[in-house]
Formats: C-alpha cells, sequence, structure tokens
C-alpha cells in the first residue's frame, strides 16, 4: 500500500499531524511518499503582519488542543511578531526537496527539523539562511549547500514537485493539506484529513480499509 501525504510545511496543521506521519511511516505494509503543494509559496505567500499573526497563533492553539505539539512563545515571539517578515513556504520546501536529491525517504527527517526549528525553536524558516542551517545542523550539509544557492536544475525538479501535487489536488479534489491518498493496486482514493487526528487506532482501520 501507498500513501501520498500532500503538505507545506508551514501548514500548522501538518505539524500537528506530523506524531501520526511518523507512526505510518514505521507501517511495515506502507510507503509514505511526500507531496509538497507550495500551498504557502508563490501566490500563496504573503506578509506576516500582526492581523495574519493573531489568526495564525489562534489556530495553532486549537491545534495544540487536539494534538499535543507544542507551539512555543519563542515561536509566538520571534516568527509570527517578527517585523516585515513573510509567511514564504518556498524556502523550506525547496530544502526539503534538495534533501531528497540524495535520499528520498529522508524528506520526512528534513520537514520535521524544519518543523522543530519553527514551531518549538522560534526560528523563521521562511528564510533561505535559516532553512540552509537547520539542515546543516541536522546532518543534511549538502542539501544545505545547494538551498543558499539554487542552480536550475534544483528550481526545475521543485517546480516539477509542486506541479504533480497540484494535478493530484484537482483530480482527487481535494482543497486543503494535510491530505492523503491511498493507493493499494489500481485503487485510489482519498483519505479523510480528520483521521490523522483522532487517534491511531482509527486512522490505521481508515487505511485498511483503503
Amino acid at each position: 500500500m501507498h500513501l501520498t501525504y500532500l503538505y507545506d510545511p508551514l501548514c500548522g496543521w501538518c505539524y500537528g499531524a506530523a506524531p501520526a506521519l511518523d507512526k505510518m511511516a514505521k507501517l511495515d505494509n506502507l510507503t509514505v511518499e511526500l507531496a509538497p503543494t507550495g500551498l504557502f509559496a508563490g501566490e500563496g505567500a504573503r506578509p506576516l503582519d500582526e492581523r495574519f499573526a493573531a489568526y495564525a497563533w489562534h489556530n495553532d492553539q486549537r491545534i495544540n488542543r487536539l494534538t499535543g505539539q507544542v507551539f512555543s512563545q519563542l515561536y509566538r515571539d520571534q516568527v509570527l511578531a517578527g517585523a516585515d517578515g513573510m509567511f514564504d513556504s518556498a524556502p523550506a520546501t525547496l530544502g526539503i526537496i534538495a534533501v531528497g536529491l540524495r535520499q528520498l525517504d529522508s524528506e520526512r527527517e528534513a520537514l520535521k527539523a524544519l518543523q522543530i526549528a519553527r514551531y518549538i525553536d522560534g526560528r523563521n524558516t521562511s528564510e533561505i539562511a535559516v532553512v540552509a542551517d537547520v539542515l546543516d545542523r541536522a546532518g543534511f550539509s549538502d542539501a544545505a549547500a545547494r538551498v543558499r544557492a539554487p542552480d536550475e536544475a534544483l528550481l526545475d525538479i521543485y517546480r516539477n514537485r509542486i506541479g504533480k501535487s497540484r494535478q493530484l489536488m484537482a483530480a482527487f479534489r481535494m482543497d486543503g493539506v494535510p491530505a492523503l491518498l491511498v493507493s493499494d493496486g489500481d485503487k485510489r482514493r482519498v483519505l479523510r484529513s480528520d483521521a490523522l487526528f483522532g487517534g491511531f487506532d482509527r486512522l490505521a482501520a481508515e487505511l485498511q480499509a483503503a
């Protein structure tokens, strides 16, 4: 069975789903593929102004109550309240894809490192320099070097990966992330994303039902 996990590294709900993603990746009969959507990159990026920061923090507290995932005061003070900041997932997405060029199954580890850096350590992963430093510290020095000075080959792969993810979302009428697409032989179907937040037994049952 194959699971395509559609995500964005700046999506708070994707961070909330991280424990479930870790457990799914350990299942013997399941292969997990990360599919970056670029939801908050390009035309989806926006200035991180005071109003949006307040909205994000309110939403983050809801995710915390549901999942137990920590959104620290450092994150609130240094990322959400950062002057003239941007909410742009392109740098983090590029970093994760760069990691996958060497070892595709390391993308989940890179995503987790960037989520921890943002939501716990209070580092702004909308900045290329921060993403590169986080990857360096996580042991992905080759990817960090590529992200600091991305070449056209890496950018082409980035655009291609996002394009394929968006095609999947359109084909299966998925309008947000995280989103789950399960494939078993010729059968493909969307798994309800709220299964990620209802206990792992429920999620495992949903997977088997697919």
